[in-house]
């Protein structure tokens, strides 16, 4: 919660921070280096992961690495706490991305393995762990965004270091009478052979990515917008890789090879999914900023309120979805007719947000009730595909790979803001009407397919799964 509390918090304010103008507080940045940045922000979190899913499996253990990770996000809202300018932002950027990417999906691991594979609650405690971090969403944007954009930018970045203290205070504290001395260790630590063959792969990345920086820098093109062209390659690249390792790995089982080639599919379309979620912070924020009456009577709204809406919405929606599988038991949809319904769904919100713009022209403010509704549709697509996606990561997760193949999930969303990034650069007002359109079409065209495809899917992981009535 405290953790959540303190990104949204961040990131309610972060792309007005950089792109207003220096003499409302701002770094003055374009537009389009602003909302190329978010993304790719976003995707970095997300991609970092992998480090972090690496570290718990084979030498820190889950509960260390998320400690340690805290420690990372806090000086990371530090230094935006900093009137720093620019150089404080990068470098709050690399401290929060580290962290984020050792706590997130160790913390997800950890409520995987409350539950065996076989527990009907699985679904439902997965559920009740998003509510929590939501919890920390809703009331961020409020508190962070009135103080950052009403009195000082500086003044919210602190609010959320101060979050995050607490939050590493309660862990800490609560982590030594409740959680299961199991997760101090390793699942796989490293043995004396895997050393030199883990020095070379990654020291062979490192020089690749040394070289591909040297030759940008001798051909002139070493500049922001190609870093953050290389990064958008790298992170829709790293999955793809993973997945090899994965599938040709001596440690995975036959069966448990069968249960990622399932994933694939579910991967992809999460990808999907995220890519249209996550631009609530970077277009619809641009959107409520630039196009929606932020007027109530005399008051005017911060445009960083509309970030609590969707932790708002997963709270009001999250208590009906774990009733309901909970009362569904063996006759609930499979997880790959959930994410269908999810991707339809996802894209539905889009193709509503498209109305008001061919309704009414895009030169002018409309109604914040349409920013209210796309919300309120997308959230009904993550509350199909978010808890859902914890929870069959951790099913289908082969033994060897459990926190790494959570940090899979995260590079679902770290591959889909790798996409945001290179795509919102495509948005303003005048392409309003045909971006909306054209991201909602394809997701519900994907949708659609997925649902088609559901029972080869489901034949790959039938053993850890519920049959559809």
């Amino acid at each position: 919660m405290w953790e959540r509390f303190s990104y949204y918090g961040m990131r309610a304010i972060l792309l007005f921070y950089m792109y207003f103008a220096i003499d409302k507080g701002g770094l003055g940045f374009n537009q389009v280096t602003a909302t190329s940045i978010m993304a790719i922000y976003g995707s970095l979190v997300y991609l970092s992961s992998v480090l972090g899913g690496f570290l718990s499996d084979r030498v820190l253990g889950p509960r260390r690495t998320v400690f340690i990770g805290g420690v990372f996000i806090m000086f990371g809202h530090i230094a935006l706490a900093v009137p720093a300018g620019a150089s404080a932002l990068f470098a709050s950027i690399g401290l929060i991305v580290i962290g984020t990417g050792l706590l997130k999906p160790n913390v997800s691991e950890m409520v995987g393995s409350l539950y065996t594979t076989e527990d009907k609650r699985r679904d439902a405690g997965f559920n009740i762990f998003v509510f929590g971090i939501n919890m920390g969403s809703l009331v961020s944007p409020i508190i962070v965004g009135t103080l950052g954009m009403k009195v000082n930018f500086h003044l919210g970045f602190s609010l959320a270091a101060i979050g995050m203290f607490f939050g590493l205070l309660q862990y800490w504290i609560d982590g030594r009478k409740y959680l299961s001395k199991d997760g101090l260790y390793p699942s796989d630590p490293i043995e004396r052979d895997d050393v030199k063959p883990l020095v070379i792969r990654w020291g062979l990345g490192i020089v690749a990515l040394l070289l591909v920086l040297t030759l940008m820098g001798l051909m002139d093109a070493l500049n922001l917008k190609n870093i953050i062209l290389l990064i958008s390659i790298i992170a829709i690249a790293t999955p793809v890789v993973y997945f090899v390792l994965m599938l040709s790995s001596r440690k995975v089982t036959t069966n448990e090879r069968r249960h990622v080639a399932a994933y694939v599919p579910l991967f992809i379309a999460a990808m999907l999914f995220w890519a249209i979620e996550e631009q609530g912070s970077v277009v619809l924020a641009l959107f409520a900023q630039q196009r929606t009456v932020l007027t109530i009577g005399s008051w005017t709204m911060p445009a960083a309120y509309f970030q609590f809406l969707n932790p708002m919405f997963i709270m009001l929606y999250t208590p009906f979805f774990a009733i309901l599988w909970t009362r569904l038991g063996k006759r609930q949809p499979s997880t790959t007719t959930k994410f269908a319904y999810g991707l339809v769904i996802a894209g539905v919100s889009y193709l509503f947000m498209a109305l008001p713009g061919w309704l009414n022209g895009t030169s002018g403010r409309v109604s914040m009730w349409w920013l209210i509704g796309s919300w309120a549709i997308i959230e009904v697509a993550e509350l199909l595909i978010s808890p859902i996606g914890l929870s069959v990561t951790t099913r289908l997760a082969p033994k060897a790979f459990r926190s790494q193949m959570m940090s899979m999930w995260f590079l679902a969303d770290a591959a889909g803001q790798a996409v945001n990034a290179q795509i919102v650069q495509f948005y303003t007002s005048k392409t309003e009407v045909g971006y909306f359109f054209a991201i909602g079409a394809v997701s519900v065209v994907l949708g659609l397919v997925l649902f088609l495809f559901r029972k080869q899917i489901f034949g790959l992981m039938k053993d850890v799964e519920i049959a559809e009535s």
